[in-house]
């Protein structure tokens, strides 16, 4: 999918400011907020965005371990996605079994 991202690298890409409207990017912690990051683009990036992620995370094995074990919420839609694109099973989200475990909690 994003087999090329080494080479997108090198032209710098930028996470569009649009995904994180409401913060100061001037100012902006892109290491303690990246789960957020992560979260966003997700949800509405582009490849352009994700070229970003990469770059900033340690390449896709760095964006995986941030989706893994440190996003914590995400529509089903989103997290089947970032399943069949990070060869992941959604067991191993935190963001699934915290769900999962809200659920069970609601329905006790």
């Amino acid at each position: 999918m994003w087999s090329d991202w080494k080479e997108q690298i090198e032209h710098r890409p930028k996470v569009r400011h649009s995904l994180l409207w409401e913060y100061d990017l001037s100012c902006f912690d892109w290491q303690y907020m990246r789960a957020l990051v992560v979260e966003r683009v997700v949800e509405r990036g582009w490849d352009e965005d994700y070229y970003a992620l990469f770059s900033l995370y340690g390449g896709i094995e760095g964006v995986r371990q941030i989706i893994r074990n440190e996003v914590l919420l995400l529509s089903d839609k989103d997290i089947a996605f970032v399943c069949a694109a990070f060869n992941l099973k959604k067991e191993e989200l935190k963001c699934y079994t915290r769900k999962q475990s809200r659920q069970a909690l609601m329905n006790s």
